[in-house]
């Protein structure tokens, strides 16, 4: 029988404080007792999102707040203060299915001001906790669970590195239990791939303390993809997981700290660095150095002639240069997204027209895509691509012209034979009223 069955059979009473001391300096301000053991191997790590149930008595066993009379399980982020410093210090000590008994000190609590009316000044409270389950942190864009976090030891300080920083690391990635990458390094985030760090790391990285050690968990979208990656021995379509030691960085500079020249001369310096990228293949690292020219030039203000000339044609090439890389990336939405972008500043530009064409194509927006093609031949006679890729428009048009007419004469030959059966069961309808009329 649990605490919380006796206590509801007996009613009130004073509860024993015992347990062991788990508080960090060792002071009797957490302890600890078990009631239930859990299983696995596994505690819950600093920012897993954790699920329990839970009653609170004060000592003369007043029982001041209970999840299990709402019949909710309470959920949390584990070691973000979303709780009493006890309860992050003991849930963080249990496995799944465990159930124990946890006393906390007030200044581990609500210390002198108490929580009024339930709760009074320098109150002791003691917690009954069942853990049910515990997972990591979702730190992908998407929110897909491509890159779940656990912290191992938390960092220090607020601030985290951004795109550029320099950072140095330790780290160890592991698949299926066999180390194929440990070492130690130090890169720039954003030129991590040159350095077989995936995708999925770099996101992490900026996500990270300074001195943070995490376990990260990468789908293959975040990992080494469907590619896989040979010297490493890992296969296409592989989870990989890797240990981080974030040991220090030094941060970029964001924009606003940034003045007009520096943004223009970063600006030419990154658009270089997108472009021999964009030719060694990594078009994912393009699109990082470009889209840092979109990032500090696209909402500047108050630019004289000459800096806006400046800016307008870096944001053209920007522009221009993300619509190819998504191209090359099948990701013809946000292609098309960068050639409108483009188009807003030269409507008559050949490549925005000619790659925003490609991209209607990559969407089946066929004839938008011939009308952009045939601009293309019109302000631009000598391109031969854009007539080669008018003549491809038209085929695709009339293939879907042709299954356009298959499904619609299908969808009558249907109507048509539904409606004779509908007649059918007319006349015998009509003809079994007759015969019912004669033998009457």
């Amino acid at each position: 029988m649990t605490a919380e069955e006796m206590k509801t059979e007996q009613g009130p009473q004073e509860i024993p404080v015992e347990g062991m001391d788990i508080s960090p300096k060792g002071d009797q301000g957490v302890l600890k007792q078990m009631k239930k053991e859990g299983s696995g191997t596994e505690n819950p790590m600093i920012g897993d999102k954790v699920s329990v149930h839970y009653t609170g008595w004060l000592p003369d066993g007043t029982k001041f707040d209970s999840s299990r009379d709402r019949k909710d399980k309470f959920t949390f982020d584990l070691g973000k203060g979303q709780v009493i410093k006890a309860w992050d210090i003991a849930v963080a000590t249990m496995k799944v299915g465990e159930i124990c008994q946890v006393t906390c000190k007030p200044e581990y609590a609500y210390g002198a001001s108490g929580s009024p009316p339930k709760i009074p000044p320098n109150a002791t409270l003691i917690f009954e906790i069942e853990l049910f389950d515990f997972q990591g942190e979702d730190l992908s864009t998407e929110e897909d669970g491509g890159i779940i976090r656990r912290i191992r030891v938390k960092g220090e300080g607020y601030s985290k590195p951004n795109e550029g920083s320099v950072v140095e690391l330790k780290l160890q990635g592991t698949h299926n239990g066999h180390v194929f990458d440990e070492r130690e390094l130090q890169f720039e985030v954003g030129e991590g791939e040159s350095l077989r760090i995936p995708p999925g790391v770099e996101t992490a990285l900026q996500q990270m303390e300074k001195g943070e050690e995490a376990v990260l968990y990468l789908k293959p979208k975040y990992g080494f993809d469907s590619t896989g990656y040979e010297p490493f021995q890992i296969p296409p379509n592989a989870e990989l997981k890797y240990e981080i030691k974030l040991k220090s960085f030094e941060k970029a500079k964001e924009s606003w700290e940034m003045n007009t020249d520096e943004k223009l001369e970063q600006g030419v310096l990154v658009k270089e660095r997108g472009t021999q990228y964009f030719k060694a293949g990594k078009f994912r690292q393009a699109v990082i150095q470009y889209k840092k020219i979109v990032q500090w030039l696209e909402h500047e203000s108050g630019l004289s002639d000459e800096e806006s000339a400046k800016s307008k044609s870096l944001l053209l090439a920007a522009f221009l240069n993300l619509a190819a890389c998504y191209l090359k990336l099948v990701e013809y939405r946000q292609a098309l997204e960068h050639c409108n972008k483009a188009l807003e500043f030269e409507p008559n530009n050949e490549k925005g027209l000619f790659r925003r064409g490609e991209s209607y194509m990559g969407v089946n927006e066929h004839e938008l895509a011939r009308d952009d093609f045939a601009k293309v031949i019109q302000l631009y006679p000598n391109n031969k691509a854009a007539r080669t890729q008018i003549a491809q428009c038209q085929q695709r048009i009339r293939e879907q012209h042709q299954r356009e007419k298959k499904i619609y004469a299908n969808m009558f030959q249907r109507l048509a034979e539904k409606e004779e059966k509908v007649r059918e069961r007319a006349l015998r309808l009509e003809g079994n009223i007759l015969s019912e009329k004669v033998f009457l």
